[in-house]
């Protein structure tokens, strides 16, 4: 499945995040603009999954409605922490707050990129090899 594909490209990535230099403002903001993505890749591989199960909310477009419906249909979606992941990614787009956008970055180094490697992790696990028929 592509979208699981690019979704494992850009957290192997991601997750290198704490081995760089956290004290320059350029790799912080590298990183909260990976962050974005990683949360953008990962509802819409989540809206992918809902509507290859059938699920109507598979086609909505609200992130929100595709995080709740996946809280309902899988097991290993904690819906609080992926609705937190929602309003920071919200924030970091309308904030220029440094308070603020190092709180996110600290939220997501130590709360969201494990919760993307739990999601990659469960998703493989849930689905095996079914995933390279998905389209």
């Amino acid at each position: 499945m592509k979208k699981f594909d690019n979704f494992c490209s850009y957290l192997d990535i991601l997750s290198q995040a704490g081995n760089q230099d956290l004290s320059n403002e350029f790799i912080q903001s590298g990183i909260i603009d990976k962050f974005a993505l990683q949360f953008e890749l990962s509802w819409k591989l989540l809206k992918a999954l809902l509507q290859y199960e059938g699920d109507p909310l598979g086609n909505t477009g609200s992130p929100r409605e595709i995080l709740k419906g996946a809280y309902r249909s899988y097991g290993f979606v904690e819906e609080d922490l992926w609705l937190d992941m929602l309003h920071d990614r919200n924030v970091i787009e309308h904030t220029y707050d440094a308070e603020e956008l190092s709180r996110v970055l600290g939220e997501i180094l130590s709360v969201y990129i494990p919760a993307f490697q739990t999601l990659r992790d469960a998703i493989r696990a849930h689905y095996g090899d079914e995933l390279e028929r998905i389209a």
